[in-house]
């Protein structure tokens, strides 16, 4: 049985802190991500998704880095954004959360006129982002002592 949830713009500032918690039990608890790392100063800048449950229970969350802010991830191509920071709370993974996420935020991205999405993948889940249409490129490296693979897919 699937639960129903929605994918919002996180545009208030309880949607963010939702967001930062599910970042944190995702990245911080579970990974083991330094608290001082998972969060930066692209936070107050970037477009924030949030999936919550009908009952307002966060599930899962992703942002969006676009303009200047992107460029610097994306090697300086200002009309290719950055999807970072996909985290699905444990309870959530298998229900279609984290596809539902990408997908938002591609819809964001092409709002902002944006021709494609960069993302960096830890290596266990590029199968996923393959699923979605993503190819990797460019060698395996660490980031937070896990290891990622730079991804691209074209709008």
């Amino acid at each position: 049985m699937s639960t129903p949830y929605t994918v919002r713009v996180a545009e208030d500032p309880a949607d963010r802190e939702a967001c930062f918690a599910v970042r944190k039990e995702v990245f911080v608890v579970e990974q083991g991500v330094a608290q001082d790392i998972e969060y930066d100063a692209y936070d107050a800048v970037a477009v924030h998704v949030l999936a919550v449950r009908e009952d307002g229970v966060p599930l899962g969350t992703g942002r969006l880095l676009y303009g200047a802010a992107a460029a610097a991830k994306t090697g300086g191509d200002a009309s290719v954004g950055s999807l970072g920071r996909l985290a699905v709370a444990r309870s959530a993974r298998g229900l279609g959360v984290g596809a539902a996420l990408v997908r938002a935020v591609e819809e964001a991205a092409r709002a902002r006129g944006l021709a494609a999405v960069d993302l960096h993948a830890q290596t266990h889940a590029l199968g996923f982002y393959e699923r979605l249409g993503y190819e990797a490129y460019g060698p395996e490296f660490p980031d937070a002592g896990i290891a990622h693979r730079a991804m691209r897919r074209v709008l």
